[in-house]
């Protein structure tokens, strides 16, 4: 399903939502997706500790790249969209030198995990793979802690916002990692973090 952006017109300029973004109380984080400013809670421990976790695995096959953490993204293709990922999978340094929202040029994979806020349905298996799709990056990683599953979105169609291959695999059953990030993700740790 793709979503929308014909039948309304955005809350605020791209500018106006940088602005209110940076003045924002640490207690809340925001995204500028599809026109709309999106609110979105602050990580419980779980989150973290899968992002921790995913951090680890990542530099044990991939020492060359480095996860960001909570990285903002420009997403330009999704109404001027910004993204605030939970993790962002690039080159060791890639960052270095940009503003705040940076181009996902280079990225290669993004990840989402699932919070508990009436949202997530939307923002994580929705907007987020379109947009993501439509800026090219290569895979979008889903850690799905409502059904204790990990799904692995790959071999974006920028053109058409989506990914055309997309699997996924229950905590504890191992899930491939297509190139560019090119590993098997072993996910029996995340049983330990489901709800």
């Amino acid at each position: 399903m793709t979503p929308s952006t014909a039948d309304h017109q955005p809350q605020m300029l791209v500018e106006e939502f940088e602005e209110l973004a940076r003045n924002a109380p640490e207690l809340v984080r925001l995204e500028f997706i599809n026109g709309k400013v999106v609110v979105k809670p602050v990580p419980d421990g779980n989150h973290s500790e899968i992002v921790a976790w995913l951090t680890k695995v990542c530099m044990q096959h991939r020492p060359d790249l480095m996860l960001y953490a909570e990285r903002e993204l420009k997403i330009e293709k999704y109404r001027k969209g910004r993204a605030k990922a939970d993790g962002v999978l690039a080159p060791d340094r890639h960052f270095v030198g940009t503003g705040e929202w940076a181009e996902p040029d280079g990225v290669l994979m993004t990840v989402e995990v699932t919070s508990r806020d009436r949202d997530a349905n939307q923002r994580d298996r929705i907007d987020k793979p379109y947009g993501y799709a439509a800026a090219g990056i290569p895979i979008y990683l889903l850690v799905d802690r409502d059904a204790n599953s990990v799904v692995v979105h790959a071999d974006p169609d920028p053109a058409k916002g989506k990914y055309d291959s997309v699997t996924s695999r229950a905590f504890g059953v191992a899930i491939d990692l297509p190139e560019p990030v090119g590993f098997t993700l072993e996910t029996d740790a995340l049983k330990e973090f489901a709800y």
